[in-house]
Parts: structure tokens; sequence; C-alpha cells
């Protein structure tokens, strides 16, 4: 007697789960390590010149960081139960708290009240968490479609400074050389992702980095002289700086940026959900964030800052299609071991700026393009989303294009809108409220606005003689009617705009030329 068994569905895979292999994962995550290199090395060197630090301390820093954020990538993207997104984001430190911790450093209690900020203010973000996850009903395509824009465009900056050379008070700084060196790296990758082979294709961002490394060396434009100066291996030591120092003020104002890293990190899950195409639901978000904050708050320990995720890293995962949340996990491996072997963090570092801007302008860019694409997927029809759209990211441009724009404000105020992708989102989302949760006082449907009641396209009746000036690309004659490249028919009207039943022309159907 046999015994049937009720099979239980089991659940569809999802595309992050997918594993590529040891070889193939590790390959992957290099390439991710490559691009936001630059960006976790920064802010030490940033905090660090303030602070006054010896040159040892900041590579002790330099070090310490690369370390965090390794831990942090790993924790993020693989996860554990209740921490975690388990979503291919790379973590890093947070360029949106250098300016605040910067200020703090410059106080009495120096870099040791920078670690007691970040731990303080990482620890209340980590008991708000519950409430950042409740909003994901208020990121709508027409929402998390702006943000995706916005970070792509607000990132053109790092990769233009890239470009020219990265140190601003360099001479060579702009110069035509270290722009012919980011258009030849360009150049490079263009070329590998046209190229038949996946692989290549797939690889091309890191290839075109190693390749352009070559370029810049054979050009003299590279120094790998100091690689091997200072230790081989060190594993970061605690508290190096001393017991951090509790400050009321510097909590407070650090506190702020840890609300502007929840939204931005808020809007990374999201995107990057959008990119790979996979459920983000309120928990998932809250295991982010709780990861987030947790690794914000263990880094100063080791000597690190606030983390949050790298929107450069989203643009790579939407170039080369590697959408496995563990070539993420390796990368962050990766940083682990950079962390714990200087001199491979040495030899990375060497990296020229310019091949970097090269590339970010691919990966930049593509970011962008991602946010259109999910602004595509919105209906504009009735004017109020195109009016959240425009007016959002016009918002979050300002502070791109004019970085003082807000200096005359209260601190609490720039922090928050000083970020391109913190005012977009924010704008965004409250003129979401706005227009489409809030609906009284809003035209009726079917209305729309001045915005997109643009008048229709029409040809007078008193211009047939001369259609020829009045046709567009694309315009055919079917049936004896004149339609555009859409296939909708251009009316003709008199000159009270009446619309007159008639035909254009008498010829076979086909495309209409002016003779």
């Amino acid at each position: 007697m046999t015994r049937s068994r009720t099979a239980t569905p089991s659940r569809a895979p999802r595309p992050e789960d997918e594993r590529l292999g040891v070889g193939a994962s590790f390959g992957y995550g290099l390439q991710h390590v490559l691009t936001m290199y630059g960006g976790i090395i920064a802010p030490p060197l940033i905090i660090g010149g303030v602070a006054g630090v010896t040159p040892q301390e900041q590579g002790l820093l330099i070090a310490a960081c690369l370390f965090v954020g390794g831990f942090a990538t790993v924790l993020q993207s693989f996860g554990i139960p209740f921490f975690g997104s388990q979503l291919p984001l790379v973590q890093g430190t947070s360029f949106a708290s250098v300016a605040t911790m910067t200020a703090i450093a410059q106080g009495e209690g120096g870099i040791q009240a920078v670690f007691g900020a970040v731990i303080a203010s990482a620890a209340l973000g980590f008991l708000i968490t519950p409430f950042f996850a409740r909003v994901v009903r208020f990121f709508p395509p027409v929402v998390t479609g702006v943000v995706i824009t916005a970070i792509g465009l607000t990132l053109f900056p790092v990769a233009a400074r890239w470009a020219m050379g990265g140190d601003a008070q360099a001479p060579e700084f702009g110069s035509v050389g270290n722009l012919g060196l980011a258009g030849a790296t360009l150049l490079i990758i263009l070329l590998l992702s046209k190229l038949g082979s996946a692989a290549i294709s797939r690889l091309s961002i890191l290839l075109g980095l190693v390749l352009g490394t070559v370029l810049a060396v054979l050009l003299g434009r590279a120094d790998f002289s100091t690689v091997l100066d200072g230790p081989v291996f060190a594993f970061p030591e605690p508290l190096a700086f001393g017991p951090p120092v509790f400050e009321v003020a510097a909590i407070v104002s650090m506190f702020i940026v840890v609300l502007v890293i929840l939204t931005e990190t808020t809007a990374d899950i999201i995107a990057v959900g959008e990119i790979v195409d996979t459920k983000v639901d309120k928990k998932r978000i809250g295991d982010g964030l709780r990861a987030d904050m947790a690794a914000s708050a263990i880094a100063p320990l080791f000597n690190g800052f606030t983390q949050s995720a790298f929107a450069q890293n989203v643009g790579l995962v939407a170039i080369t299609g590697v959408k496995s949340r563990f070539v993420v996990t390796a990368g962050g491996v990766i940083l682990v071991v950079l962390g714990l072997l200087p001199v491979l963090g040495r030899v990375v570092a060497a990296v020229p700026p310019p091949v970097l801007g090269g590339a970010g302008i691919v990966l930049f860019g593509t970011v962008a393009a991602s946010g259109i694409r999910t602004l595509a997927k919105v209906d504009h029809k009735n004017g109020a989303n195109l009016i959240i759209v425009a007016v959002s990211i016009g918002f979050g441009m300002l502070p791109i294009a004019v970085p003082e724009i807000y200096g005359n404000f209260p601190g609490w105020f720039e922090t928050v809108f000083h970020s391109g992708i913190s005012s977009a989102a924010v704008m965004a989302v409250l003129l979401n409220l706005l227009f489409n949760e809030f609906r009284a006082g809003n035209p009726p449907r079917g209305t729309g606005s001045v915005f997109a009641n643009a008048p229709v396209r029409a040809v007078r009746y008193e211009s047939l003689e001369h259609l020829q000036d009045h046709l567009k690309e694309g315009d055919t004659v079917r049936g004896g009617k004149l339609v555009d490249c859409d296939g909708k028919e251009v009316p003709v009207i008199t000159a009270a705009g009446e619309i007159i039943d008639t035909r254009v022309c008498r010829s076979p159907d086909g495309p209409a030329h002016a003779h």
C-alpha cells in the first residue's frame, strides 16, 4: 500500500539568489570594489585631514573604513535574521555625513567626538527603523522613478571630478591629459560592451578600469612606487584614537544626517529592487535599515564612520545585468581582506582618478536611465504625475547646480537638502501625498492640467497648398488621411478651429514627402 503525499509548492526563485560560482562571484565582486573604492577612502582622507591626524593614522582610518564597509556589505547582501535586505547593495562610508563630521572634528572633542556622535545617532536611527519600513506604500513608481533618476544625475559631479583628476588643488586638475585618459577609458568600456562575448561585455567596467590603468602607466600618469611602503598585514585596532566622546550638539546634528542616510538607503533598496525586478516590502526595507544602522553603530569601535548603500554600485548592477547578491557578498569579503592587507589597498588606491571618471560616466548614466525607464510606467495623462516628476527632479538638481544655495538656511535644513537625492526624494514623497493621496481639490479626472493638456497637433485647411512645410519625420498618408509616426490622425481644421473631414492627398497610401 503506497501513501500519497501532497506536494508543497516551492517558492519561486528570486533573481538575486542566483549563484554564479566562486570564481565568477569574486570576479564581479572585484568590479564592485573598484567602482566604489575611491568613494570609500575619500571620507577618511577628508575627516582625518581636518582632525589633524598623522599620515600613519590616516592610513589606519582608511583600512578601518574598508574593513567596516566589507563587514556591512556582507551583512546587507547575505543577511541574517532581522538584519540585511538580501539585495546586491554595497555598503560604505556615507558621503552625506562628511560635512557634519568635519564640523564636529574641528571642535574641542576632535575625532573622538565624531565617533561618539556616530554611535549615539546610529543607535537612535536603529530604534526608528520600523517607521521607515512602513513608508514603502508612499514610494510608487512616480516616486521611485524620480529618486533613481536623481541618484544618477547627482552622481555626475563625482564622475566629473574624477575625470578632471580628483584633486582640485593639483596643478593638472582639469588638464587635457586627465580628461583624455578618462575619455580613453570610456571608449575602451564602450568597445568592450559591443563585443559579442557576453562574459567580456559583463566585465567591461572591470576590464576598462584595468586597461585604463595600464594606459595611464604607459603615459606616466599612474604611480605605484609607494605600494610596498607600510605594513603588509594590519588588523584594525579597536578605539585606536581613544574612547568616544559624547557631545549633545554633535549627536543632534549627526542624528539629522542619520535621517538623511535612512531616506537614501530606503531609496537605494527600492531602486535596486526595481533593477533586479524582485519584491521589496516593508519587512525587507526594515531588515536593510537595521543592518545599515547596526553597522554604523559598530563602525566607530573600529575607527570607522556612518555606513550607507553606495548608489554608484546600483548602476553597476543595472549595466552588467548581474543581479546575484552573492556577487556583492564576495565584494564585501574582498573589502574585508583589503582592510586587513593595506598593501592590497594601496594597489587599488593607485588606480588614477581619471580612469574612475571614465567608468563613472557609464555607471551613473545607467542609473539615471533606469529611473527614466521606471518613469515610463507612470500614467502622465492627468498632469499630476507630470508635475510631481518635473518639480521633484528640478528641486533635486538645485543643490547640484549651486551647492551653496542653502548656505544661509539653518544647519539642519542645509544638512537635509544639500543632498540632491534627499531633496528629490522628500519633494517627490510630499507631492505624491498632495496630488495622489489627498485628492481633495484636484481637478476632475480626465481634465488634467495646463502641463498635460497641450494643444494637439493639427494642420490648417488654408495651408494644404504648402503641406510640405508642415510635415514632420514619420508622417505618412493612409487612406487619404495624414497620420503621424504613432499612427494618430493629424486633423485638418479651419481658421475657427473646426475639424474638416477631408482628404489631404489623393495619392496612394505611402509616405508623405515634401516636393
